[in-house]
């Protein structure tokens, strides 16, 4: 039976765990990026170089609050896909088929309004339930019928664009002209209704996580220093705050018309994100796809149901690859027999293993699509603005894309000679 004194001192060791200094902090977290657990730091870089060198290139037309705007609309598509490809990609599979799945998802939803003349909500009903459909095919062969996944879903990378070309015609145009649907894309939102959203959005970060470490705090947990969670909090209420100050100015060409807020499309985007990283982050099924991805056999044997989390991730990727289609049909304001079939499927893979998501299962985030679609939509727009030729956008693209996949795989390598 222990003492008095040495229960006192067991309790002033564990007080000392709890409540680690910053500079201790730092030094754990230092020690795992050196073990390979490099998380979203390869894409934050990224995107800072990527903004210095076309601020320095165009320092005139690239950090004006029109191109943001029009950058930010850019990535919207890519950034959404992507978002539905992490969660195969946590389970070390691939969907080929995301693309043109958002192809005839839009064609669905545009034949609905113009030939059925559905409202648009019917319209969009209609286009999510065809991905969950196309989803649950694509989940349950590879399943329960065992067909690995680049082959399903190469099948239907073919057999989806028929669709599409079934559905639209033969070099025809289908438009959509909803007023809804047109300013997802293309319409912003009011400027006070923007600043309220985003003053929430701090808030509301800032409660959850300053709550969190109070509760992990008080039953004994190990915690990370309060300074690093207010620090972590301030970023981000910067980010969204000097966000939202960026795209509430006016920029309008003409001083005739006004043009200011944030663009629907981006607040839809900031839904998803939220929504997926509550689902995998805080959700007993969220913990169930990553020990799946990590090591399927032991999570069978710990009683996960290994072929539904199978099924349901194809299912979450489509119905977010509907709604990909959806936007990228909003910003076009039509759909055509190639929407979808183009490089979306590789610009949003890049997306996500840009930002940080590994190939090989286990490992990333929600937020992993919304980086790594900033740097796709960087690129893109910087090379726009440059007047490169476009072999070369495929070219640079492609280079940040492997540069990307390597760093995955030698920082994997790191994480298991480090044994984590």
């Amino acid at each position: 039976m222990k003492s008095g004194p040495v229960r006192m001192a067991d309790a002033d060791f564990a007080a000392d765990r709890r409540q680690n200094d910053m500079a201790g902090a730092l030094r754990d977290y230092w020690a795992q990026v050196r073990s390979g657990d490099l998380g979203a730091i390869p894409a934050i870089l990224g995107i800072v170089a990527l903004v210095a060198l076309f601020t320095a290139l165009r320092p005139e037309t690239f950090l004006t609050d029109r191109n943001i705007a029009n950058l930010f609309t850019q990535a919207l598509p890519v950034t959404i896909l992507a978002m539905g490809l992490v969660f195969v990609l946590l389970l070390g599979e691939i969907d080929l088929s995301a693309g043109v799945t958002s192809g005839v998802c839009a064609a669905v939803m545009a034949k609905l309004i113009v030939d059925s003349g559905q409202p648009w909500y019917v319209a969009v009903l209609g286009a999510v339930v065809t991905g969950i459909v196309i989803g649950t095919a694509i989940g349950w062969l590879v399943a329960v019928i065992r067909i690995p996944s680049f082959v399903v879903t190469l099948a239907l990378f073919l057999g989806l664009q028929g669709i599409t070309l079934r559905l639209v015609g033969e070099g025809g145009t289908v438009p959509v002209r909803d007023d809804v649907i047109v300013a997802l894309a293309n319409k912003n939102m009011p400027v006070a209704l923007g600043w309220a959203l985003a003053a929430a959005c701090a808030a509301g970060y800032a409660a959850v996580q300053l709550w969190r470490w109070r509760q992990q705090h008080s039953r004994g947990l190990s915690v990370k220093p309060l300074q690093m969670v207010v620090a972590r909090v301030a970023v981000v209420a910067a980010a969204l705050l000097g966000g939202t100050l960026l795209l509430s100015q006016d920029r309008a060409p003409s001083p005739l018309i006004t043009l200011a807020g944030i663009p629907w499309g981006v607040l839809l985007v900031g839904v998803l994100l939220i929504a997926c990283t509550f689902v995998l982050g805080r959700t007993p099924y969220g913990r169930h796809v990553y020990a799946v991805g990590g090591n399927a056999e032991a999570a069978r044997r710990a009683g996960v149901n290994v072929t539904r989390i199978r099924i349901s991730v194809f299912m979450i990727a489509s119905t977010l690859a509907a709604i990909a289609g959806i936007v990228a049909a909003s910003r076009l304001n039509s759909v055509t027999p190639s929407s979808g079939a183009g490089n979306d499927l590789l610009y949003a893979v890049g997306a996500a293993v840009i930002g940080g998501t590994s190939l090989f299962g286990g490992r990333g985030k929600a937020r992993d699509a919304v980086l790594g679609g900033l740097v796709i939509a960087i690129i893109d727009n910087g090379l726009g603005l440059l007047g490169t030729k476009a072999y070369l956008n495929f070219l640079i693209t492609g280079s940040v894309l492997l540069l990307a996949a390597s760093i995955d795989a030698l920082a994997r390598r790191r994480r298991s000679s480090a044994g984590r």
